[in-house]
């Protein structure tokens, strides 16, 4: 069984396809390592190991027929509970929504079903997708947080309860769990994932992502998912046909990063910050260092606007008539977002769109951009899922970025390194973000 769950996610597919291992051994394999972990973890919203062995053999009875098969046959995937399903109950993280189901899947349960996927389950997450910690606890310590406020998709990869996952983000809730449970969190460029049929907590913020255990893994899975549709008027049309392939291709040229510190810096625990400085002296040919741009300041303030005016706007219903189910910070984000002005909206609307217009010509002369993933490993207790001070830029512009667990912090805890790429620029981004996986691992050898 363990061999199982060490495996990536192309050496299942390529077994499944050559009959060599089954749906079924592979979902008990996973099984055995939720029955042993869960209990502590509390990763999992909903699981029935009965609904997903019962998949499992209807997968591998399909293969056996002869028909053709999606590229993902067979693979047990952890979804987010905020994805609606129509087999599973979407909580969504609140009581409000206790035992309720979405009356239709959303767009990204129909691609993964089409590749032949099984939903394995739904996974914590912090109220609607919000602050509000979880019940999750991070695999490597159970007294320390997982992140948020996807903290049970990135913590089922961490403690090898699924092979892959899916999360969300709206300010850090990839990268920042990512990088605190020590596994590699990817969020595409906005507009390439649909959201159609997930919550909705800002239009403008949102982005669906993926977790797995190496960059390659991820873009398995992405690779899926990447589809315009008509539902979502914020998705575009991006081929990701050869996506897997770039990623172990490469890039053409040993990439060049700038590697950003931030006003933030000093909020990095010491160890943190001697570790981030001896990996980027370890890459001295392949990164310079920079201030960010001064109007980055500016993209903090204008993000927060955008954010509580569209919880307010999109929980409007809840907190009319379930306040008192909501928690003290949903309460208070609402209640902020009522009081910014259309003015105050319109101005952080149309920063978001002069600011990349003013930022783009970075990716002119350099590969990647570098940051902190997180300020520090995972803090000690359950009451905050940490900082999203190093992320907010990157979910307000919408560029793709990753989190790398490359490093490791004080008592060994996982650190991640955040490579941010040009948005729209995908499959040469992971690419770049491989070649540094790689080198790292040639490096802690």
């Amino acid at each position: 069984m363990n061999e199982i769950i060490n495996l990536s996610v192309e050496n299942l597919t390529n077994k499944i396809r050559n009959s060599q291992i089954s749906s079924v051994e592979i979902c008990e394999a996973y099984i055995e390592r939720i029955n042993k972990f869960e209990k502590e973890i509390n990763a999992w919203a909903f699981f029935d190991k009965e609904l997903l062995l019962e998949k499992a053999k209807e997968s591998d009875e399909y293969r056996k027929s002869g028909k053709p098969i999606g590229p993902l046959h067979g693979i047990p995937i952890a979804v987010k509970d905020i994805v609606g399903t129509l087999d599973m109950p979407t909580e969504c993280g609140t009581s409000i929504r206790k035992g309720k189901s979405y009356s239709q899947n959303a767009e990204i349960i129909d691609l993964l079903h089409s590749s032949g996927a099984i939903v394995m389950g739904k996974t914590v997450t912090t109220e609607l997708a919000y602050l509000n910690p979880s019940k999750t606890k991070n695999p490597h310590d159970y007294k320390r947080t997982p992140g948020g406020s996807s903290s049970g998709s990135a913590a089922v990869i961490a403690s090898f309860m699924a092979p892959l996952s899916i999360g969300s983000q709206t300010g850090g809730s990839i990268i920042r769990p990512a990088s605190y449970c020590g596994v590699v969190g990817y969020k595409p460029s906005y507009g390439l994932i649909s959201r159609n049929g997930v919550l909705k907590t800002s239009e403008k913020l949102d982005h669906l992502g993926v977790f797995g255990k190496s960059v390659e893994d991820v873009a398995y899975l992405a690779k899926e998912l990447i589809k315009i549709d008509s539902h979502d008027s914020a998705t575009i049309y991006y081929s990701s046909n050869n996506m897997v392939e770039e990623v172990k291709k490469g890039p053409l040229y040993e990439p060049k990063f700038i590697f950003y510190k931030t006003k933030f810096w000093k909020t990095i625990d010491k160890k943190s910050r001697e570790v981030f400085d001896y990996f980027v002296k370890s890459f001295k040919k392949n990164i310079e260092v920079h201030d960010t741009p001064s109007y980055f300041d500016d993209i903090h303030k204008y993000h927060k606007i955008i954010y509580e005016t569209d919880l307010a706007n999109n929980f409007s219903d809840y907190y009319k008539n379930y306040k008192k189910k909501l928690s003290k910070i949903m309460q208070s984000a609402i209640s902020n977002g009522n009081k910014h002005s259309a003015k105050e909206y319109a101005e952080a609307i149309d920063f978001m769109k002069r600011s990349y217009d003013s930022y783009r010509e970075v990716f002119e002369d350099y590969h990647g951009v570098l940051s902190p993933s997180s300020p520090g490993v995972a803090p000690k207790g359950l009451k905050s899922t940490g900082s999203a001070d190093f992320n907010r830029v990157w979910s307000y512009l919408g560029n793709p970025c990753i989190s790398l667990p490359l490093l490791q912090g004080e008592n060994n805890l996982p650190l991640g390194i955040q490579v941010i790429g040009e948005k729209y620029d995908d499959n040469r981004f992971l690419a770049v973000s491989s070649w540094l996986e790689k080198e790292s691992e040639k490096f802690n050898e």
